[in-house]
């Protein structure tokens, strides 16, 4: 395997990871990059730049990257609620009078973040070309009611979550939640991360594709989950199946019109790199000085809002605001760590106590939701780094 790309002295163990990842592991082409305290001490690449080609990947090469971007559109939030331009403890309503509709006038902005609004589905699935279009679905969202009432509970909005962020950011800036993450994320910290993928950089993003299970030397690398979540991805009425379901059918990840929507909840294009220094700059210091959170910002991204058992994905998972913290569905690299996989692959994430922030993009995507044995093994390598 012809790996590209540096490994500071002491992380050689993820090298040794992601070479394990192409191996043992099925990849056919990924990166992941890992920062401590502002440096980049990781940048490795390998692979093929498409899933099913054969031009090799290079440094630059970005992917999309699902779920990870859900990390990426609480910044902007959060941000937001930094300046003083949103309270994230005051009704949607506030902002976005038509949400109040069908029961929803007491959800707070917080519960849209920590997934406590109630509608992670919609009675009417959307096409994705209607997906797109950010009025007609910020209207589909507003109208749908709540499946248990805003605050209560808790169930990740797996697509939903597009047209409630989107639609707040574009209440309270005038400009959409794309727009706003290049000029006040991306734009400052050198990031290549984009919700809205521009026409000049499509050249730059792979061809992706679901990958199979593969077998290997250790065994059959295949997710065996348990079996009430089985029957809940088997069930058209699930809200599970709903949940995930709400554009139907599934978009093409492929077509340059889908790349180029601004979805946050799950259509977001990065490097490694650039998920891995978006998620440096909310921690600390990036090398030549940009810091997006303020230590007190960071902290409250990674406050628990939300734990225990999910009511969409049929498993205990834990929520801090827009991000998944560190337990059971998702493991990162500490206890106060916090961050988002992305569906089958990818992974961004920020650990303040060792000052690690960590990228992972992969053109090939397996059937696991939050804990990719390919993110995984890297994880596990950037800690034993650590000791």
């Amino acid at each position: 395997m012809d790996v590209n790309g540096l490994v500071a002295e002491g992380f050689e163990p993820v090298r040794d990871a992601f070479v394990g990842n192409f191996e043992a592991r099925g990849d056919r082409g990924a990166a992941v990059t890992v920062y401590r305290h502002g440096h980049r001490v990781v940048d490795l690449w390998a692979g093929t730049k498409d899933v099913d080609g054969t031009a090799p990947w290079e440094q630059g090469t970005a992917q999309i990257v699902r779920s990870a971007t859900k990390g990426v559109a609480a910044a902007a939030l959060l941000l937001l609620a930094q300046r003083g331009e949103l309270d994230l403890d005051a009704p949607v309503g506030e902002y976005w009078p038509e949400y109040k509709a069908a029961g929803k006038d007491r959800t707070l902005v917080w519960h849209l973040l920590a997934h406590r609004a109630g509608v992670p589905v919609l009675d009417r699935p959307l096409t994705p070309v209607q997906a797109a279009d950010p009025v007609l679905a910020a209207e589909a969202v507003a109208a749908q009611a709540p499946v248990w009432e805003p605050g209560t509970d808790h169930g990740y909005h797996a697509q939903t979550y597009s047209w409630l962020t989107g639609e707040l950011v574009r209440r309270v800036t005038g400009r959409s939640i794309g727009a706003w993450i290049a000029d006040e994320i991306a734009g400052p910290v050198g990031a290549d991360v984009w919700v809205g993928l521009p026409a000049s950089e499509a050249g730059r993003v792979g061809r992706v594709a679901q990958l199979e299970a593969v077998t290997s030397d250790t065994g059959v690398l295949r997710a065996r989950p348990k079996r009430s979540v089985s029957e809940a991805y088997a069930n058209p009425d699930s809200l599970t199946r709903r949940a995930f379901g709400a554009i139907t059918p599934m978009p093409d990840e492929n077509d340059p019109a889908y790349r180029a929507a601004v979805l946050p909840a799950s259509n977001g294009i990065a490097t490694a790199d650039g998920l891995a220094r978006v998620y440096a700059s909310l921690i600390g210091e990036l090398h030549g000085g940009t810091r997006l959170f303020t230590p007190e910002t960071t902290e409250l991204a990674r406050a628990e809002r939300s734990s225990g058992p999910d009511r969409v994905l049929v498993i205990s998972t834990r929520f801090g605001l827009g991000y998944m913290l560190h337990g059971s569905a998702s493991p990162l690299l500490s206890e106060g760590s916090f961050g988002h996989p992305g569906r089958g692959g990818a992974l961004g994430f920020a650990d303040p106590e060792s000052g690690i922030a960590f990228g992972y993009v992969t053109n090939g995507f397996r059937k696991s939701v939050t804990a990719d044995p390919r993110a995984q093994a890297l994880v596990r390598a950037v800690r034993a780094s650590l000791m």
